[in-house]
């Protein structure tokens, strides 16, 4: 637990106590204490900390609430509790103002944990697994997939920081009729690059990305395909062209910061027989009939709006039915709860998806899906529609080649998966405060500096423990502010872990680099009085490493010179 939050505990538990007092002295009458909150009130002019207990007590105890802040405060030891002043607003609130010495131990808390500082244990361990990406191994990663890349990858190292125990996982695709029209659209162009007519599919792949494979395959294999019966010629193809898409996007997303614990292929849950049997298991529930000749899912009895098929006529297994199996498959490897990013247009698939768990047995609620919504690239004022290279859209290797991998992850980690992002090129590689990566980074290497700076002339001041009378010097409304920012951090991760949202660390980061930003212009650091210097260095120091750890969950850099 952190400083802050056990300060917090402390306050929140001494008003159980001043609760308990005042009904024993007679001041108070209730039976028993309902849930209340303590938390930061939205205006720092109402002080530090906020508690509604007064007004949750009011129909019990058949009196005002101000007449029961009255009461709570006159049993309260605030002293003891850290607190300098209390004060009863509104209706009925309490406001607490704390004793601003509690914060000179944030400093020795931050330089004591290093990397490890912010971590939580909310988690206790849980086993996680979350998908993210899966993109259909048919083309290149395009911005909707740089966008869930960013999301999911910084979700996993936040949910590790908060003591889950999480597994990253790529789903894919490399069944059903996707992958059947990419043999067609595969085998149409090694036909017409050998001067065959081939009619191309009607739902084929148009991507230039596609030709480039083909070119590749036949410098390397010829035209040893040309003469081979299609179907056995497009098992060829398909095998050459997913090993290199799938070897591609590994590259493109080891060069985005995205590494997975496992790549898991839909073709296997087909060729093990996993779609087979749940389908036959969801059968002897009574969850499945015959229509028209297709087998279908009574999902609507799972909250769904409409039955879906499962198994068309010609006995092919649809995707949500191998989606089923899967999801029973990450259940099985012993996973207590699975996370999936899914595009916004998968909305209508949460329920039924959820629904079919229940029905073989698991918590619906053990099933999270975030729907994330698309992203606009914008440049020059304008969207961008094309891509040179794909010849469709955007791709995250144009994208990297643009703005780089740290620019690109944070500007998708500005803004929570449910609203759309509108990705300005231009801006993201601008070197200015405009610019929000280049302004935290710049913060970070400002920081460096300093210390580099002190290195040179102050060297013992970097390696003496820090004093805490010397900390005490750090009484500027500047630095009370960085410092609390800094002691927030471990409650932030709790709470962004807990909502599933890391937008809420970007925007922490840069509200930290800001306030650096401002304590920088106003203070001088390597000043000539010891004591005060020391200080300053322990808060640079202290600043520096909670930047670095955040950046880290993020999976931005943080680079020492700009």
């Amino acid at each position: 637990m952190s400083l802050y939050e056990d300060l917090k505990e402390r306050i929140y538990h001494g008003l159980a106590v001043a609760a308990e007092q005042a009904r024993a002295a007679g001041a108070l009458n209730f039976e028993r204490l309902p849930a209340y909150v303590l938390e930061e009130p939205r205006e720092k002019q109402h002080g530090d900390l906020a508690t509604n207990l007064a007004m949750v007590l009011a129909k019990q105890a058949r009196r005002s609430p101000r007449e029961i802040a009255a009461a709570l405060i006159q049993s309260l030891d605030a002293a003891s509790l850290g607190v300098t002043e209390t004060e009863i607003a509104g209706a009925g609130f309490i406001n607490f103002r704390l004793d601003p010495q509690w914060l000179n131990g944030v400093i020795p808390e931050v330089l004591r944990q290093g990397a490890e500082y912010g971590s939580v244990d909310i988690g206790h361990g849980e086993k996680v697994q979350l998908e993210f990406v899966s993109a259909n191994p048919t083309g290149l990663l395009h911005m909707g997939n740089a966008r869930g890349a960013a999301l999911g990858d910084s979700l996993a190292s936040l949910l590790t920081m908060a003591g889950y125990n999480v597994s990253r996982e790529f789903y894919i695709n490399d069944a059903g009729n996707q992958i059947v029209n990419f043999g067609l659209s595969l085998e149409a162009r090694y036909l017409q690059k050998f001067g065959v007519e081939a009619e191309f599919p009607e739902a084929g792949y148009h991507g230039e990305d596609l030709i480039d494979t083909v070119e590749r395959m036949i410098a390397q294999e010829g035209d040893k395909y040309l003469t081979m019966e299609a179907e056995l010629r497009r098992e060829f193809l398909v095998r050459y062209a997913l090993n290199e898409k799938i070897r591609e996007m590994r590259e493109t997303l080891a060069e985005f910061g995205v590494t997975y614990d496992v790549w898991f292929s839909e073709q296997s849950l087909h060729d093990s027989g996993a779609v087979r049997q749940v389908m036959e298991e969801m059968d002897r529930l009574g969850y499945i009939y015959e229509k028209d000749g297709a087998l279908w899912l009574r999902s609507t009895q799972m909250g769904d709006d409409k039955d879906e098929v499962v198994v068309r006529g010609n006995g092919t297994p649809t995707y949500f039915a191998a989606d089923i199996a899967y999801h029973r498959d990450k259940f099985a490897r012993g996973f207590q709860r699975v996370i999936n990013i899914w595009g916004a247009d998968h909305h209508g698939h949460v329920a039924r998806m959820q629904g079919a768990m229940q029905v073989l047995g698991h918590d619906p609620e053990s099933v999270q899906i975030i729907l994330m919504q698309f992203v606009r690239l914008i440049q020059d004022g304008e969207v961008v529609k094309m891509s040179k290279r794909s010849g469709r859209y955007v791709t995250l290797r144009d994208l990297l080649g643009e703005v780089g991998k740290d620019a690109a992850r944070f500007f998708f980690l500005l803004r929570d998966p449910g609203s759309t992002v509108d990705f300005d090129l231009d801006l993201a590689k601008e070197q200015s405060s405009e610019n929000p990566v280049y302004y935290v980074q710049y913060a970070y290497a400002r920081l460096c500096s300093i210390l580099r700076q002190a290195e040179k002339e102050f060297p013992r001041d970097l390696t003496d423990a820090v004093d805490p009378r010397d900390l005490a010097q750090l009484a500027s409304a500047e630095e009370r502010q960085l410092l609390k920012k800094l002691a927030d951090l471990p409650g932030e991760i709790a709470i962004a872990a807990q909502l599933r949202e890391p937008h809420r660390l970007a925007r922490f980061v840069l509200d930290l680099a800001a306030l650096f930003h401002t304590f920088y212009n106003g203070h001088r650091v390597l000043v000539e009085d010891e004591a005060i210097r020391k200080a300053r260095l322990a808060l640079i120091r202290a600043t520096r490493q909670v930047l670095l750890n955040v950046l880290r969950i993020l999976g931005v850099g943080a680079p020492e010179k700009m």
